[in-house]
């Protein structure tokens, strides 16, 4: 268990390759590339469609065709401003919006549709939760797991000293021992924040235990859902979440720009940001009724417009079946490789579909940048937003080659990507 400003010193980067690429590309393995295996930055035309598409854990794509039809009926046939007038076209976008808020609420067994908050993404959404909910003087337990839309929030509070912030090391797959967050727990604590998932390791955490255990303290249970929603069951009811964040663009398949705040019927945060509703316009403070009390602004009804065509598509068990299959033979691929390192546990059916690794032989950021240009496979590379998770597995400041299969990806895309990763390995 560390305070906020603890520090954990991680390991050195490593010294830059200098494999001479166009050679070990070459179907012949020596002299000049074979033109048709380099696209990428290297010939100017990198060509979506013929790219692996393997960073689903930042967000998913290709979407469905069914996203891009709804989002482009909308603007074609009803682009008003939802609430702001009481014409059809600006009621048919309202019932739109209310359409959306129902299934999510549906989606996640959460209270009321009204308690289902739209936002601009899931930082959006915890930000509105962690600046709604603290208190000045309040103690905060929060995890090395979590992303940056977690850890800067809480930081910049601690270092005004508004909170005080415990965060929990995981182990090394890992994961955060229940039993640690309840030591934790003190009696100034308010909330406690844990992402369902790591985006480094894609560890799935075990929420419905720390959910009863928060539960049981009186605090309130904030749970990130940016790497699960649409591919594992969440039940705000069940496991006893307060304030569940997600965005719209990843597991979810919705365009960017969306994401939700379910909020539940224990808390009530304060509105982060005030402004136009549509309604009570005479009033001069926020409206105090759910959904308007934490939403102001237009909001970006073309992009729900998507998110809900999206809801009606998703297939969360499948779709986590699919992509633990694919880890497994991603894990299984690279089992024997010398130098690849990965991060996590090796048993694909505890994590999402996400897998970081490193190269002895290669700093993360060229290994990214080869599998781009040279093979045409979309990975990202670094720390992924979540430093603290990277000091814990000893990859900071380099981070790790993180490769994140989603719906759409074909096991002969894996194999591909295997044959890659063990060629820049190997060379």
């Amino acid at each position: 268990m560390n305070r906020l400003h603890g520090r954990v010193r991680g390991a050195p980067l490593p010294a830059p390759c200098n494999v001479n690429w166009h050679a070990v590309c070459s179907p012949a393995g020596q002299g000049d590339c074979d033109e048709s295996f380099i696209t990428g930055s290297q010939s100017g035309n990198w060509g979506a469609a013929d790219m692996i598409y393997l960073d689903n854990a930042s967000t998913t794509w290709p979407k469905p065709p069914e996203v891009l039809a709804a989002m482009t009926r909308f603007q074609e046939q009803n682009g008003a401003n939802p609430g702001r007038g009481a014409y059809r076209m600006a009621m048919a976008a309202s019932d739109q919006l209310r359409a959306v808020r129902a299934k999510i609420t549906r989606l996640f067994d959460a209270d009321a549709p009204e308690r289902t908050i739209l936002c601009l993404n899931c930082t959006d959404a915890l930000n509105i939760a962690i600046k709604g909910v603290l208190r000045e003087g309040d103690h905060v337990v929060t995890t090395a797991a979590e992303h940056n839309a977690v850890l800067r929030p809480l930081r910049a509070m601690a270092d005004r000293g508004f909170v005080d912030v415990t965060w929990l090391d995981t182990d090394g797959r890992g994961y955060v021992d229940p039993q640690a967050v309840a030591q934790a727990i003190t009696p100034s604590t308010r909330l406690v924040a844990v992402t369902h998932a790591s985006n480094v390791t894609g560890s799935i955490q075990p929420i419905e235990t720390i959910g009863r255990i928060v539960r049981e303290h009186d605090a309130l249970f904030l749970v990130d859902a940016a790497q699960t929603a649409g591919v594992v069951d969440v039940s705000v009811k069940q496991m006893n979440i307060d304030l569940l964040a997600a965005p719209g663009h990843k597991a979810l398949l919705g365009p960017m720009g969306t994401g939700v705040l379910c909020v539940g019927e224990r808390v009530d945060p304060s509105p982060w940001r005030e402004g136009g509703t549509g309604g009570d316009s005479a009033h001069p403070v926020q409206p105090p009724e759910y959904p308007y009390i934490l939403e102001a602004g237009t909001p970006n009804a073309i992009g729900f417009a998507g998110l809900g065509a999206a809801l009606d598509v998703i297939t969360p068990a499948e779709t986590l079946a699919h992509e633990q299959r694919l880890l497994a033979r991603l894990i299984d691929g690279l089992a024997d490789t010398p130098g690849v390192a990965i991060a996590g546990d090796p048993d694909p059916t505890r994590r999402v579909g996400t897998l970081s690794l490193t190269i002895a032989s290669m700093a993360v950021d060229e290994a990214g940048a080869v599998l781009d240009e040279s093979f045409d496979i979309a990975v990202r590379a670094g720390l992924h937003c979540a430093p603290l998770m990277h000091k814990l597995l000893g990859t900071f400041p380099a981070g790790t080659v993180r490769v994140s299969p989603g719906r759409y990806t074909t096991v002969e895309e894996i194999d591909r990507t295997v044959e890659a990763i063990n060629k820049l390995a190997t060379a």
